[in-house]
């Protein structure tokens, strides 16, 4: 599938202006890199993610506006590739990556993990040239209101290549699967690392099941990403306790445009605006993350919770 993939995205690049346009920007974004308490993270200069960054998400905006991941309200230009026979392959036109997808659901229904984590999984065993993302509905989605994965260049973020380095601890472990938690604060990951899906997926749930689920959501709040490498998978579960960090509602030289999602969580910072790409420090990304991940003292508890459940 990822020749079916690459020819896309050269068939989209050929035939739609926006899409090219974007993606030649891409070679004039600017990043920096930060140390955060010993762990690496970049920061990229990208105006075109204002478009997610800046996203009105409350009900009443989303009600208002037209789904954008609904084909029928697509660009005419835009193609997709069947998957699963209820999700499309698409070219995601405000990219991140060199290669960005955007994967919907083709009815719209509600952006929820639940039970779409195999999906995610076959989505990781057949686009083995890339890492598949997943962000919640109050996590970094700019289109809470329809079902969607992501997918992105392996190996652009950080995390991938060094996580092994930053393992913390052994959670718990099975014969075929294990789970580790990152010595990474303030960032909270727990790491699935199986050959097995129905291993993974037992996993994930008793994850989803141990988390809290704020007041008037439908589930706990959460970033995956899902790679699939020499026959196992490496999910990373990102637990979320806040959507957006204060800085983003801020006045004066305190505001900061950042709405974290799973590429900023799995290293790479987003920033749209060029004065905040300038003055953010490795201090203000330890502070959003602090914000928005868990409490340390709650990490703890979903760590126990998981470890009586699998034994």
């Amino acid at each position: 599938m990822n020749k079916e993939v690459n020819d896309l995205l050269a068939r989209q690049l050929a035939t739609w202006e926006t899409a090219r346009h974007s993606y030649e920007a891409l070679t004039g974004v600017r990043v920096k890199e930060l140390n955060v308490r010993g762990v690496p993270y970049k920061v990229q200069f990208n105006p075109a993610r204002i478009v997610s960054s800046g996203a009105k998400v409350d009900a009443k905006s989303i009600r208002e506006r037209r789904c954008f991941l609904c084909a029928a309200n697509r660009p005419a230009e835009q193609e997709g590739i069947p998957f699963l026979g209820h999700y499309e392959l698409l070219v995601n036109p405000f990219p991140i990556f060199p290669r960005h997808l955007t994967i919907p659901e083709t009815e719209h229904v509600p952006q929820l993990i639940g039970h779409r984590f195999a999906d995610m999984l076959e989505l990781a065993r057949e686009l083995t040239d890339f890492t598949i993302f997943y962000n919640g509905p109050r996590c970094g989605a700019s289109a809470p209101d329809h079902a969607h994965f992501q997918a992105g260049n392996r190996g652009f973020m950080p995390i991938e290549a060094d996580w092994r380095t930053r393992i913390g601890e052994t959670v718990v472990q099975t014969e075929c699967a294990t789970l580790y938690s990152l010595d990474d604060a303030p960032r909270t990951t727990l790491v699935i690392d199986t050959d097995d899906a129905d291993e993974a997926c037992r996993f994930f749930q008793t994850i989803y099941h141990a988390l809290p689920v704020p007041e008037g959501d439908q589930e706990p709040m959460m970033n995956i990403l899902a790679l699939y490498e020499s026959s196992r998978w490496t999910i990373f579960v990102f637990p979320r306790a806040k959507h957006r960090p204060a800085c983003y509602t801020a006045e004066g030289d305190a505001r900061l445009l950042s709405s974290p999602a799973s590429v900023d969580l799995g290293g790479v910072f987003i920033t749209p605006v060029e004065q905040d790409f300038l003055k953010i420090t490795a201090d203000d990304v330890a502070q959003i993350l602090s914000e928005v991940c868990l409490s340390p003292e709650a990490f703890v508890h979903v760590k126990e919770h998981i470890r009586n459940e699998i034994r």
